[in-house]
């Protein structure tokens, strides 16, 4: 039985792996998101509020309670 033999011009590509000078501006800016997110869901419209009125609190209701967060 012949064996199949892989053409010498496909080359697999190299993995070169990312240097952490590369990703650690995104990964700040995305904890940062990530937190401004949390705030909002999890505190906005209570003792620290930030915007007056309760349009954030009806926006995040539901996933207020989904993550527990207690809003009533």
């Amino acid at each position: 039985m012949a064996q199949a033999t892989v053409p010498a011009t496909a080359a697999t590509p190299a993995i070169t792996p990312i240097s952490l000078k590369a990703i650690a501006p995104w990964a700040v800016f995305f904890g940062v998101l990530m937190l401004i997110l949390l705030y909002f869901v999890g505190a906005e419209q209570g003792a620290t509020s930030l915007l007056s009125g309760e349009t954030v609190h009806e926006w995040v209701h539901d996933g207020r309670h989904l993550l527990g967060f207690p809003c009533h």
